[in-house]
């Protein structure tokens, strides 16, 4: 719900339950079905790491395509990496706020961030592992939706399959909603000038 909420969507966990029940929500329907995805992805990408599928490109394709499916808003090829330039703000990628790369180079940028993941002997904790894994991936950007909502599901995941977490009980949706707009403006920092220990220091 606190993910959703960062990108705007205004669902409650009230209206969760309630549409979760079939019954009416006090805000628009989407928005409630933007969450009840969210939860399934969570709940999709957890069974799936327990089964022992590492995390990896297809176990993210999988929780994107949960993410997305059902969405009679979305025509956004869920569990499919984007084949089309995006960009985040702005009406087109000459006044957006942030363009991602090509859509030629997702593939191999996102198998780099595979080997990242799995990466041993690099001296890396966990927490920071799963730091810098999110800013790559935000900075990727491989799906034309829900690039932020299944980046902030990569930190649970990882911390899950490190076995940090038992549960995904700490979740720092609420922490990056509170400070959201310095959420977002260290991730354009760390692109501009490079000043990782910024964001890192924020992160954890």
């Amino acid at each position: 719900m606190l993910s959703s909420q960062i990108e705007g969507t205004q669902s409650s966990l009230s209206d969760l339950l309630l549409f979760e029940h079939e019954e009416a929500p006090g805000v628009p329907p989407h928005d409630v079905h933007e969450v009840s995805n969210h939860v399934a992805a969570l709940d999709h990408g957890l069974r799936l790491v327990r089964q022992g599928l590492p995390l990896s490109n297809r176990l993210i394709c999988e929780i994107h395509r949960v993410l997305l499916s059902n969405d009679p808003a979305s025509t956004k090829t869920p569990g499919a990496f984007r084949r089309s330039q995006n960009w985040i703000g702005g009406s087109r990628p000459g006044n957006a706020v942030f363009v991602p790369p090509p859509y030629t180079v997702v593939p191999d940028g996102m198998a780099e961030l595979e080997q990242f993941l799995h990466a041993e002997n690099d001296g890396l904790s966990v927490l920071l592992r799963a730091g810098l894994a999110h800013v790559q991936f935000e900075t990727i950007h491989p799906f034309l939706d829900g690039n932020g909502r299944v980046g902030r599901l990569l930190i649970t995941l990882l911390l899950c399959e490190a076995g940090l977490l038992r549960n995904p009980l700490l979740y720092l949706s609420l922490y990056l909603k509170q400070h959201r707009t310095r959420y977002y403006d260290l991730l354009t920092h760390v692109r501009e000038t490079g000043d990782w220990e910024a964001w890192l220091a924020f992160f954890s």
